[in-house]
This record gives C-alpha cells, structure tokens and sequence, in this order.
C-alpha cells in the first residue's frame, strides 16, 4: 500500500465548506474570520492532519510570525537557555523560531541573515557578538543577546561581564586564594570578565593571564591553562573565560598531576547545563542567560510594533554558583 499523500490547503477549503483565501486568513491568526467559520477550519486542518508550509502562509499574508536567532557556535551551551527564554517571550504571540549558526555554512560562502530575509522573518536575534559583514537592512527590527558589541538602531540586551569578573574575584578571595590566573580569548565578553576580575582582585593577590585569539573552546582552555602553568605554576585558583574553556583548564591541570580542587581551584561562566552535572560540579556564574532570552524577546516585539523607539542597552545581573571545583586554600 503507498503512502497517502499530505493532505493540501485546498483539502482543507473543501473540508470546510470555505474559500482557500480564507483557510489562509486562519492561518495568518487573522481578526477579521468568524469564530464559527475559524472552528471549521480548524477542525478540518485536524482532521486531516495538514501541516501549513511557514514560506507559503508568508507569501499569503502580510505578516510571517517568524523571528530568525543567529547563533555564534552551536558548540556554546549557553544558548540552550537563550533560546528557552526567547521561546517564552514570543510564543505567546504566535512567533516561532528559526535559528542558524553563521559559521556552519561559512564553506558555502552562504550568509544566515540571507536566508531569513528571503523567508520574510519580521526580525533577527544576533545571539552572541555581531559581525559587521552580516548586512541585516535598516528596515528589519533586529537586538543583539548577550553580546556587547552595539550596532546602531539595535537593542541590546546582556549579562553585565564586568559585574560576574568582580565576583569570581571575590569568590575566590574569600577562600583565601592570592595567586590567581585568567585563561580566556579576545573576544568582547572575555575581556569584560578580565576587567571586572582585576577591578574585584585590586590589590589584595596577583593575576596572571593567559589569553589566545581564538575561539571560547575546551581545546582553547587546555592550551592557555598550559601556557599559564608554564610561566605562573604557583596559581592555585583559575577563572576561566566561559564554562567549556574550564573545562580545558581542568584537563591541562590533571595532566599536570594537579588536583581540583584541592591543589588548584577552577571557576568559569554563563553556568551551561555542563557545569551543573553531578561528574563536573563546576563552579561558575550564572549570566541568566534566560532572562537575557526573554528580554531579548520583548525588546523585539517592541522593536516590531514600533520601527523607530530609541535603542536601548540592558545588563542583566549574573549570579554566583558554588559547586566543588573551589575550595578553600
């Protein structure tokens, strides 16, 4: 027996008793449909278990409901709960999600942003730092979550890097740490947390740093943690630039013959879902990626509903969470 074919928007007219414009009238959330006609629309698209094409409701309609989320790396964790915080922010006005990496097609020399203009996204979410090739027009609402680069006529919407630097700072001061290290990358976050970890250190222990330009990678994390073990191996704590980079840290340690946390301390940051499993155990601040999510979010429904309110920047509070790779020295 063959494959019953996908039933068609026509199908669902015909089932209906109604006129295929109006059948995309439903699908386009539309006011201006009768509550006795929406639910025999409804009910035939159940029935007959239609599944909508998102390209052909846009071209139908005015509007296609559709926000496009242009990640860093999908190898970064910290956007699981980005994207967790934007889906509240916008479901419950009927937007959906299409989310791409800018470097996975870089082979195909293929830009995302190309892609959802094509699909008439109503606007883009740059997740992470922005490119300045990315060429997203000035009519189209766009807010840049989590990174710290502004572009004009963007929101933006982050964790405050300065603020969480300053309390690794201070988490590992309190422990009685004096030596301390950094091992991150030139990237814009990075150097905030640098910042705010020397302003929280201040006089009161030495830093050592070990920076790369390169990516936020565990293999990256190895290679700094090396490079400061080589030229510092007194530290006895080290912060590192995000949690997948400590984790670097801690494989470079280890084969050293070093102990976490007994020997030397670790902490990293954005507290990715890594971090909280009960092997890792991992030290680190939280940057509410979440909350960055939603704010994003309600920013660009604001964004949407008026094209020319100011641009705004909002930093949101990180938070400290101990685990039992830090220890008291």
């Amino acid at each position: 027996m063959g494959d019953a074919k996908p039933a068609t928007i026509y199908d669902v007219a015909a089932r209906a008793g109604v006129s295929k414009s109006l059948v995309s009238l439903v699908l386009q959330r539309s006011p201006r449909v009768s509550e006795q006609r929406r639910a025999a629309v409804l009910t035939a698209i159940q029935e007959l278990d239609y599944r909508p094409s998102t390209a052909a409701v846009s071209l139908a309609g005015t509007r296609s409901r559709t926000i496009g989320v242009v990640l860093d790396d999908f190898r970064n964790q910290w956007f699981v709960d980005l994207l967790t915080g934007l889906r509240e922010a916008l479901q419950d006005q009927g937007h959906r999600l299409v989310v791409a990496d800018r470097f996975l097609n870089t082979g195909l020399d293929a830009s995302p942003v190309e892609g959802f203009l094509s699909m008439r996204v109503e606007g883009i979410v740059i997740a992470g730092e922005p490119d300045t090739d990315l060429a997203i027009p000035a009519s189209t609402p766009l807010v840049i979550a989590g990174g710290r680069l502004s572009i004009p006529r963007a929101d933006t919407v982050a964790n405050d890097d300065r603020a969480g630097g300053r309390m690794a700072a201070q988490h590992l001061l309190g422990l009685g740490h004096t030596r301390l290290g950094f091992v991150g990358a030139q990237s814009a976050a990075a150097v905030e947390r640098l910042a705010g970890f020397r302003d929280g250190v201040g006089e009161s222990a030495a830093v050592a740093v070990s920076s790369l330009a390169g990516e936020l990678t565990e293999d990256a994390g190895a290679r700094a943690t090396r490079a400061l073990l080589d030229e510092h191996p007194d530290v006895t704590a080290v912060f590192a630039g995000n949690d997948v980079m400590a984790l670097g840290a801690m494989s470079a340690l280890a084969e050293r013959g070093l102990r976490v946390p007994e020997d030397v301390s670790v902490i990293g940051y954005d507290d990715t879902p890594i971090a909280a499993t009960r092997y890792v155990g991992l030290t680190s601040i939280d940057d509410r990626s979440v909350e960055i999510g939603r704010g994003s979010g309600e920013r660009l429904l604001a964004r949407i509903a008026d094209p020319d309110i100011a641009a705004t920047e909002t930093l949101v509070e990180p938070r400290l969470v101990a685990r039992r790779t830090t220890a008291r020295r």
